[in-house]
């Protein structure tokens, strides 16, 4: 059996032989990835989530399993509606198929890195300030409103984007790609291809992106193994699920309205913890109650108009 150290130093170490896996195996030729890759991709890195899982149920016991799954469940719910902000960041930065598994994968190793630090920052507070939960709790509602409520549009500019505006004004950046380098020169002058701007958005949207998924994993647990190791197996396969479900994600209807029911009960169940306390596996029952009846409902949606559209 291994102790907490134990398992720490497996899932690094099994984390990392993921990521050199991924990068130098799997995806070692440069060219566009397909969509039945990407599913087969996908399946794997679903699979690798779920059996560490198991893992868990068997090395702890089955109410930290559960734990873990719930909060993987969230993160991979919240992580399909991130799909969309990539599209654009992509298309903005005119980012060639061939490239942008590898801007994906240099934007999700960071994003491996901060995450454990938003999570342990989190935990602390938690642990010291026991109003927290309630601000946290809050913070989900909050979220869950703008989720639901936001205009679906594409045309989101990225001229305005502090980021943007912050690198074109302290580095020499290319206007045009050198392959799939990051940095290239040009009259002698070493400058950033637009391949590394598209890295550097995509760096600064996940911790927007975290500041809502990392308090959803906190109604869940305060265990920062459980938060961590899930928020890391949701987002190790999500490169592979966007290029799955790029041309999908547009049928996906009622994503916002699914992703901002789950937030408003996790929000709810953190704001009356003191009084009720969700057991781990009716929380992970309903989650994917919400997840199922979202695509359910959009499926149907979408063949309804399809349908109408045949008619017409």
């Amino acid at each position: 059996m291994l102790d907490e150290r134990g398992m720490w130093i497996f899932f690094i170490v099994l984390v990392a032989v993921l990521f050199f896996f991924d990068f130098f195996v799997l995806n070692r030729k440069k060219e566009k990835i397909s969509v039945k890759k990407a599913v087969g991709l996908s399946v794997f890195w679903i699979a690798v989530g779920l059996l560490f899982g198991v893992v868990i149920f068997f090395v702890h016991d089955p109410d930290m399993a559960v734990t873990y799954y719930t909060a993987y469940a969230i993160e991979k719910m919240m992580s399909v509606d991130n799909l969309f902000v990539f599209m654009i960041i992509f298309s903005y930065f005119c980012v060639p198929d061939e490239y942008q598994h590898k801007a994906l994968f240099a934007g999700i190793l960071g994003a491996v890195v901060l995450r454990f630090l938003f999570i342990f920052v989190g935990v602390q507070l938690i642990d010291r300030f026991s109003f927290m939960m309630y601000v946290f709790g809050i913070i989900l509602i909050v979220t869950a409103i703008r989720t639901v409520m936001k205009k679906e549009s594409g045309d989101v500019s990225m001229e305005g984007n502090i980021f943007v505006r912050f690198c074109r004004r302290f580095m020499n950046v290319s206007d045009t790609y050198d392959g799939g380098k990051f940095f290239t020169r040009k009259n002698g002058i070493r400058m950033a291809t637009p391949l590394l701007m598209t890295v550097i958005v995509l760096e600064f949207s996940d911790i927007v992106f975290a500041l809502d998924s990392i308090p959803a994993v906190l109604a869940i647990s305060r265990d920062t193994f459980i938060i961590y190791s899930s928020n890391v197996f949701a987002i190790l396969g999500l490169r592979s699920l966007y290029f799955a479900l790029k041309g999908a994600l547009s049928s996906l209807a009622y994503l916002k309205y699914g992703l901002g029911a789950i937030l408003v009960f996790v929000g709810m169940k953190m704001l009356l913890s003191d009084i009720y306390d969700v057991e781990p596996l009716v929380s992970l029952a309903i989650i994917l109650l919400i997840i199922v009846l979202t695509v359910m409902a959009s499926v149907l949606l979408t063949r309804k108009e399809k349908q109408k559209g045949s008619l017409q």
